[in-house]
């Protein structure tokens, strides 16, 4: 059996169990380490000062806005991809990969060329103050044009995963993140670059990441080709891209949106309190990422279970993926409250009131950080069955539907407390909003079985 047929083979008929294993842990492991991309830079330029600590938290979404458009193409080719590898229809898979990595690189490279031209407002509009904003500015400069690369990376993460490769991606994110590890130290402080050299360091690192992703299209170990010529307009491809990429894209800009109006707020009370809240972003995220990673898995079988019309198959593979992203979410969690201080005061040189307020919503966070599996896995699968617009809503919940009144309002009325009570109360919020989409998307599972 070749390597493309081994790949088919454990996405439609190996026990559920080792399928998510093989296809779940390495992308996981792959996302955890890519989230140190960020908490990496955060403990190293935690040594320079707040104001530059705060820089880089306001910088934060605006890379993750660009990094959207990745998953704009990428998650919502890959949802199809998947369902058309169900089917037996490869030609058709072979034109939705290709026209989704081309899409996201010239559309992101406009975004960024918008970006860098109107960079100074959009950092002030991110929440940075007239002391963090030259930091800022420094950072955003090298980080923004590198993101060119995080774009055709976290587009082709969701394409390779898509087809079963998913130690591909965890090699290619593995690469990088320890050259951003090992390069960190060296740009920041040897070479005294400051918060310049952080961003170097992410640079290079992400390229690297490209490189390996080359390497496997050209040594053609992929199902596709990714030739121009398959690029496609093709209005059922676009849609179905679309269906699924808006919803996932709208989360990503909603995450953004989220951490500036974090930052916004904590900016009427002190650098240090932006610092304090962006380091409890970073390390959320690291726990968050995992469980993304880990559900990437999961997307393609639930994908291609559905399109191979195999949903005692899907039922399982749902049932196991709450199970352990339920358990990882549960010991994260403990450990985040339980250790709080210790873990936020490893990020700056004993500025007590960083340390507080970081403790104290990271407390917080990480109790409600426990539902978190039990929420992604649902957002996840609406999106891997094709259901774009359930996908949508539920997508929106965390960051959007429940975050955004919450963090406008609270902190009206309870202050700094507002601030960090905000994303816990919107968890809570989503996890009961999950249970009852739930419900009716497994009553019209039931019935498609007994049908079949």
């Amino acid at each position: 059996m070749d390597n493309q047929n081994k790949k088919l083979e454990l996405l439609g008929n190996a026990p559920i169990p080792k399928a998510l294993l093989a296809m779940g842990i390495p992308t996981m492991i792959g996302m955890l380490i890519n989230a140190l991309y960020n908490l990496v830079d955060a403990y190293f330029v935690g040594g320079l000062g707040e104001s530059q600590m705060a820089a880089i938290s306001v910088v934060y979404p605006l890379g993750q806005i660009v990094v959207g458009l990745g998953l704009l193409f990428g998650n919502g080719a890959a949802s199809y991809i998947s369902r058309l590898l169900g089917q037996q229809n490869k030609e058709q898979a072979n034109k939705v990969a290709s026209t989704a990595l081309y899409s996201s690189l010239i559309v992101g490279a406009i975004i960024i060329v918008f970006s860098i031209i109107f960079l100074n407002p959009i950092l002030r509009l991110l929440g940075a103050t007239e002391s963090v904003l030259p930091h800022a500015a420094t950072y955003a400069g090298i980080y923004i044009v590198s993101c060119i690369f995080s774009v055709f990376n976290v587009t082709m993460n969701n394409i390779v995963t898509s087809e079963g490769a998913a130690k591909t991606t965890m090699c290619a994110l593995l690469l990088g993140a320890a050259l951003n590890i090992g390069l960190d130290p060296l740009f920041i402080y040897t070479f005294n670059f400051g918060v310049m050299g952080a961003a170097i360091a992410t640079a290079i690192s992400q390229m690297v990441s490209t490189l390996v992703y080359l390497l496997y299209i050209f040594r053609q170990k992929s199902t596709f080709q990714f030739k121009i010529k398959d690029y496609t307009f093709s209005k059922e491809i676009l849609s179905e891209i679309f269906k699924i990429g808006i919803p996932t894209l709208v989360f990503q800009l909603l995450t953004s949106i989220s951490i500036s109006l974090i930052n916004n707020a904590a900016g009427n009370y002190s650098d240090a309190a932006i610092a304090g809240m962006g380091v409890v972003t970073r390390l959320i995220s690291m726990g968050s990422l995992t469980v993304f990673g880990f559900i990437k898995g999961f997307q393609p079988i639930a994908g291609y279970s559905y399109g191979a019309k195999k949903f005692d198959r899907l039922h399982t593979a749902i049932k196991i993926s709450i199970l352990w992203s339920t358990i990882f979410c549960i010991i994260v969690g403990l450990f985040f409250s339980l250790f709080s201080t210790i873990i936020v005061s490893q990020f700056t040189i004993g500025n007590v009131e960083m340390i507080n307020i970081g403790a104290s919503s990271l407390r917080i966070n990480g109790i409600t950080f426990m539902l978190f599996g039990f929420y992604t896995v649902y957002s996840s699968l609406f999106l891997a069955l094709g259901k774009g617009k359930e996908g949508f809503i539920l997508g929106a919940c965390r960051q959007g539907i429940c975050f955004i009144p919450v963090i406008l309002i609270l902190p009206l009325a309870w202050g700094l407390n507002g601030i960090l009570y905000a994303q816990p109360i919107a968890d809570i919020l989503s996890a009961l909003i999950t249970v009852v989409m739930a419900i009716p998307l497994h009553k019209n599972l039931s019935v498609k079985r007994k049908n079949l």
